[in-house]
């Protein structure tokens, strides 16, 4: 079970701090509302992107929803008060909260409402999901959750574009674009070590990688821009053209998938690695073959800076 959205965790925070009128420090805030909300072990372990622990990053934006709504203030840096106008919410508004108070808290003062997306992007089958299916999203999610699902949706979206250029493309720019990437993952001493060999007397051979200057040790590639499933077949046919070219090693790409008897085959021999479509546009995305990458400034507080000597 992952940790509770932060709109949970308001009313612990706001209760142990009117238990604590002389405010408490950010620390204790937040262990006494994972202890309120019975966090297990796994919870309190989990981690949001940036490596802060999850419950920390929720009690943090619950708090920033009682400053915001006047019932709390950071007294000093890392120590949490409530206010006068607090004090006297918690006292006329006997534990436990209604879901109506809580929503108030969590979104009455931000100019959000709970909704579903609805510029939701399409992840066109990538990863199982129904095309259309809403994903509920609300303003119980902190801003740091929605960044990262945002993230998660824009990835997905430049994987299905992917995918789609990579299926319109020619067979020959196909193989090109597939050692463009095995290049970026470090085959290959320069460009040119990476040839592209194609044409109707390949052997099942479409690309070839020196992995020394010499040439010595090469890795042979075939790079298949197809739409069904890649069998047992197939790539026993791949194995063979290694065989021929008394090849150790050999990668099989394709923008579609491969069968189970595929699969198991290429298990039951040395040498071979699959790539399918998904992975593959995956390492096109961590190595920035045929896209872009943007730098997002995100504020954080320099704490520190306003330390005196």
């Amino acid at each position: 079970m992952s940790v509770p959205t932060y709109d949970k965790f308001i009313e612990p925070i706001l209760r142990y701090l009117a238990a604590n009128p002389e405010g408490a420090t950010a620390r204790d805030a937040h262990e006494a509302a994972a202890q309120a909300l019975n966090l297990s072990e796994p919870q309190l372990q989990e981690l949001i992107a940036s490596g802060q622990a999850t419950y920390k990053n929720r009690a943090g934006w619950a708090h920033d929803r009682l400053k915001r709504a006047g019932l709390s203030s950071s007294a000093k840096r890392g120590y949490w008060r409530l206010t006068e106008s607090g004090t006297a919410y918690s006292t006329q508004h006997p534990s436990p909260l209604t879901a109506d108070q809580v929503e108030q808290l969590a979104i009455g003062f931000m100019d959000v409402k709970l909704r579903s997306p609805t510029d939701s992007v399409p992840l066109d089958g990538l990863d199982g999901l129904e095309q259309g299916a809403d994903t509920p999203v609300s303003a119980t999610v902190s801003p740091d959750d929605r960044l990262e699902q945002a993230l998660r949706e824009l990835r997905d979206a430049t994987a299905a574009d992917l995918l789609d250029n990579l299926l319109q493309v020619s067979p020959n720019r196909f193989e090109v674009i597939v050692l463009d990437v095995l290049h970026s993952l470090g085959y290959g001493a320069s460009r040119n070590d990476l040839q592209r060999v194609g044409g109707s007397r390949d052997g099942g051979i479409d690309g070839v990688i020196s992995l020394d200057k010499l040439g010595l040790e090469k890795v042979y590639v075939q790079a298949k821009r197809w739409q069904g499933t890649v069998g047992r077949p197939e790539l026993q046919a791949f194995y063979g053209a290694l065989a021929g070219q008394k090849a150790k090693r050999g990668v099989f790409i394709t923008t579609s998938g491969f069968t189970a008897q595929g699969i198991d085959f290429v298990r039951s021999v040395e040498g071979m690695v699959l790539v399918d479509g998904i992975r593959l546009v995956n390492l096109m995305m961590d190595h920035e073959v045929g896209v872009t990458s943007r730098l997002l400034k995100l504020p954080k507080l320099d704490s520190d800076y306003f330390d005196e000597e």
